[in-house]
């Protein structure tokens, strides 16, 4: 073993420590000549360039109308192309009329799928999704209502049924969304709306869909990455999110006898009027994400494809697909 003296040890620290500030000191160029003042580019890996933030500043009424947003969402996919995926098929979509549910009702119809349209009272909206399902060649029926209604669960079924013959698809997708800042702020009604709607309304879809439905049928629900990490200004949704994350677990479990998958798909920030009809300033809306600007409804509505198709997707039940932007 070599003895080395006590200032052989000095020298080589500060060697080594004139070696870092070297490195330190060559990040800090490369650092200072990137501008880090300057807003990161967000990342566009898709078919096509997608809006980042800033967006423009709105804030709707509630429900929500998707006609009245200045920045259109994105949800006819035109690079997806359908391979009869659901082909023969029929799906209840609650929350049709715009964001994701167009989207998913869209590509759905473009993999074989008749769609029945589910949602509040956006009329125009669901207009316009049923026109998008009808040119790709598919049947599309319109069903406003609450979801929190289990008679309006049981009517949407059978109004379903009596259009296509059959059930194979449930997307739970409806839901409200209110943020605010302080527990005492969220009023008896705020919270049981919030709950009726993303819980109660889950529940009684599910529970009247699920007679009908045959082995190889699917569920597919709305999650939230609010209910995989939480929101400190959505606390009742992100508790309802949560619900939906257990609800599908659970439920997948009990309907395997069945023969029947239940999955979720989570979703990170997604531009739909769910958000400018929540919160009064959605300029940055996206920008704290990974990849720097939120989703469009079309880059979601893949991934409810994937979970309702048998061929795709036969050995997954149970299970939380996060499309969260790189969370």
């Amino acid at each position: 073993m070599t003895d080395h003296k006590p200032d052989t040890f000095r020298k080589d620290a500060e060697r080594v420590a004139r070696d870092e500030r070297d490195i330190q000191a060559g990040i800090d160029r490369k650092d200072a000549a990137s501008n880090s003042d300057e807003t990161p580019k967000a990342m566009q890996a898709g078919a096509r360039e997608y809006p980042a933030p800033p967006l423009p500043q709105q804030h709707l009424k509630k429900p929500g109308v998707e006609a009245d947003l200045k920045l259109e969402p994105m949800y006819d996919a035109p690079f997806y192309k359908g391979s009869g995926k659901l082909e023969g098929c029929a799906a209840l979509i609650t929350g049709a009329d715009s964001g994701i549910g167009r989207a998913v009702a869209v590509l759905y119809a473009r993999e074989g799928c008749d769609v029945a349209i589910g949602y509040l009272n956006e009329d125009e909206d669901a207009a316009a999704t049923k026109a998008a399902v009808e040119k790709e060649g598919r049947r599309a029926i319109l069903l406003p209502g609450d979801v929190a209604d289990p008679d309006y669960a049981r009517h949407a079924v059978a109004k379903t049924l009596e259009a296509f013959g059959r059930l194979d698809v449930l997307v739970n997708n409806a839901a409200f969304q209110e943020h605010a800042g302080d527990l005492e702020q969220i009023t008896d009604a705020h919270f049981d709306r919030t709950i009726k709607t993303n819980l109660y309304g889950y529940f009684y879809m599910a529970r009247a869909a699920v007679p009908h439905m045959k082995p190889g049928a699917a569920i597919v629900m709305t999650g939230s990455v609010v209910g995989l990490q939480g929101a400190g200004e959505l606390l009742d949704y992100g508790m309802t999110k949560g619900g939906i994350h257990a609800f599908a677990r659970s439920l997948s479990a009990q309907l395997i006898p069945k023969g029947i998958r239940v999955n979720v798909v989570a979703p990170g920030p997604v531009w739909t009027p769910l958000n400018p009809a929540d919160r009064p300033d959605v300029s940055k809306f996206g920008s704290g994400v990974p990849m720097g600007r939120p989703a469009q409804p079309e880059e979601l509505a893949p991934a409810y494809v994937f979970l309702a198709s048998p061929q795709m997707s036969s050995y997954i039940t149970g299970e939380i697909l996060p499309v969260i932007g790189g969370y």
